[in-house]
């Protein structure tokens, strides 16, 4: 017995992986060879996909057609009918549509698995399958629409159809019943889990095409009356076939009843009185000019008929009970799974928010007792956008070492809005020197600045190049042991010419005194 994905499932699937077919890909993965019915996953997406204005209908149809006559294994087939019943029924209408328009459908009449004896007993009801399936497109492209998703009730499509266009719908209708029915299938013979995947689809189709099918009836009962001779002889055959199919159903139901389908969800079918049948016949003979029976009146006529409604209209509602519970249970499943979405959501909203709850600056080595220092990271190159922010953050550098006061030196020009260090705009800021600090006279030791470099860059008024971060001061308790030596001879720096004749004046006067 097969079980588990095949290697030529994981390689068609990765074909389409390499060709970026998420369509196809997905059919593959819904028609493999294990012994399953198509997983709701799959089968969702697919159905999802019908709805997309963006998806290839016909492309989409192709590749399930393809699955079943490219392979030989009947579990394959099998689920790639499944999968097309799954679509036309969940899908979106232009699905259906696509394939109400095509010439060919299934051709599967011949279809033979010879593989084991499973194979032979599956392959039978793939043919019958298939055939269903067919009719059901078939009837669409005649009726325009699916009878098994029809508005039903007093107002409904088969309650308010005229007599002509009645008689030629019934008909269709028929061919598709006999068509699903003809499946007969009994429960010993639902065996795995394919089959009976198909089973409970047709399940289904079968509680909504009855129920259409007898809204047709009732509608047809209503004008049998006062239709002419034709119409009602052919009323009459189409009532005759009602019945016969009413019997059928019934004992569908029984096998989903054995194979533990709720009887909940199985409708009561109440049958017409056996009276009605008798009226309708002499109905018919009198319009033919036949002998009719004297007790055939117009008030027991009306009185059979009624009843006869009265008894089809509780098989109506039966089964319109059944497809609601359905449709109840269907909308309780999709709110649990949103809910179950919706849960895992905001877990994992709750994961992504719990690491940002502490900044990048809390390392484990500034938490104590379990908590977390949440002080915000100083930014070493960030630009400053007050005076205030200026002058905190070389206090917040300098106060890591407590020997060192900062001191920072006043800048009075306006900060530049762009400069060749790479944007970086300084804030003017102002500091009073502390009583406690020596502040070292850089221009006492090095000399005045020069004027023609700092004009080749940029006015140094406008910026200091240290931007009063480096410059070192030293503290009161340094005195003792550094001391700043006076430099006596202090070159000019605002004018070159000065400062060399003050050079040459000082050479003279000491040549001077050697010559004496």
């Amino acid at each position: 017995m097969m079980s588990g994905q095949s290697i030529t499932d994981r390689i068609a699937a990765a074909q389409h992986s390499v060709t970026g077919s998420a369509v196809s890909k997905t059919v593959c993965k819904a028609t493999t060879h294990e012994i399953m019915g198509p997983k709701k996953k799959h089968l969702d997406y697919l159905i999802q996909c019908t709805n997309e204005m963006n998806v290839n209908i016909p492309q989409l149809a192709d590749s399930l057609f393809e699955r079943t006559a490219n392979s030989s294994s009947w579990v394959v087939v099998f689920k790639s009918l499944i999968t097309t019943h799954q679509m036309m029924v969940y899908g979106n209408e232009r699905f259906i549509q696509y394939l109400a328009s095509r010439n060919t459908l299934f051709n599967l009449n011949n279809f033979l698995d010879k593989s084991g004896l499973q194979g032979y007993d599956m392959s039978t009801f793939i043919r019958r399958y298939s055939r269903y399936l067919n009719e059901k497109a078939v009837s669409y492209r005649q009726v325009a629409f699916d009878f098994t998703k029809v508005k039903r009730g007093a107002d409904g499509v088969m309650r308010t159809m005229n007599t002509d266009k009645l008689l030629k719908t019934m008909p269709l209708i028929q061919n598709q019943m006999d068509a699903l029915l003809d499946f007969n299938v009994s429960a010993n013979e639902l065996t795995n889990g394919v089959i009976n995947a198909a089973f409970m689809l047709l399940f289904k189709d079968a509680i909504r095409l009855f129920a259409a099918y007898n809204e047709g009836i009732i509608n047809l009962l209503e004008k049998y009356f006062d239709m002419k001779k034709n119409q009602c002889k052919e009323a009459l055959d189409i009532y005759k076939k009602f019945l016969t199919r009413m019997t059928r159903i019934s004992e569908f139901l029984k096998v989903a009843e054995q194979v533990g389908i709720d009887r909940g969800d199985i409708p009561d079918l109440s049958q017409a009185p056996s009276s009605l049948l008798d009226a309708l016949e002499q109905h018919l003979a009198s319009l033919e000019g036949k002998k009719v029976k004297d007790s055939s009146t117009a008030a027991s006529r009306a009185s059979t008929l009624s009843n006869a409604v009265s008894s089809l209209s509780n098989t109506g509602m039966s089964l319109s009970r059944v497809d609601e519970r359905e449709k109840q249970a269907a909308l309780e499943e999709e709110q649990a799974r949103l809910k179950a979405l919706k849960e895992q959501r905001l877990r994992e909203l709750a994961k992504k928010s719990y690491p940002s709850s502490g900044t990048t600056a809390a390392s484990p080595s500034s938490t104590s007792g379990g908590s977390i220092n949440t002080t915000a990271a100083i930014d070493l190159f960030s630009t400053p956008s007050s005076s205030n922010s200026t002058s905190k953050l070389p206090n917040d550098l300098l106060d890591l070492q407590p020997t060192f006061q900062p001191s920072m030196h006043s800048v009075s020009a306006p900060p530049l809005a762009a400069n060749t260090w790479g944007g970086f705009t300084p804030s003017p800021a102002t500091q009073a020197l502390s009583s406690t600090s020596l502040n070292v006279d850089f221009e006492s030791v090095f000399g005045a600045k020069s004027t023609s470099t700092a004009n080749s860059v940029m006015d140094p008024g406008d910026f200091d190049g240290l931007g009063g971060l480096l410059k070192p001061t030293v503290a009161l308790q340094s005195q003792a042991h550094q001391t700043s030596k006076p430099q006596p001879n202090k070159l000019v720096g605002e004018d070159l010419d000065s400062s060399l004749a003050n050079l040459v004046g000082n050479l003279g006067i000491g040549n001077g005194s050697a010559k004496k």
